[in-house]
C-alpha cells in the first residue's frame, strides 16, 4: 500500500499526464505543480426532519 494517494487529474486544467514530485503532484500539460492534502471525515448535515434532532 502506497503512503499517498495518486491523483487522477491536475486541478487547473484537468489533463492526466502528472508525475510524482517530492512534496507533491507536477502537470507536465499546464506546467502547474501542487499537494493534494487529506482532512478528514465530515459528518453530513442532519435533516431538519429528523426523528431524532430536537423536538
Amino acid at each position: 500500500m502506497s503512503e499517498r494517494a495518486t491523483a487522477n487529474h491536475c486541478p487547473y486544467c484537468a489533463e492526466t499526464d502528472l508525475w510524482p514530485r517530492e512534496l507533491g503532484w507536477e502537470c507536465r500539460s499546464c506546467l502547474r505543480a501542487f499537494d493534494v492534502k487529506y482532512l478528514g471525515m465530515v459528518r453530513p448535515a442532519r435533516p431538519a426532519t429528523d426523528p431524532g434532532g430536537e423536538r
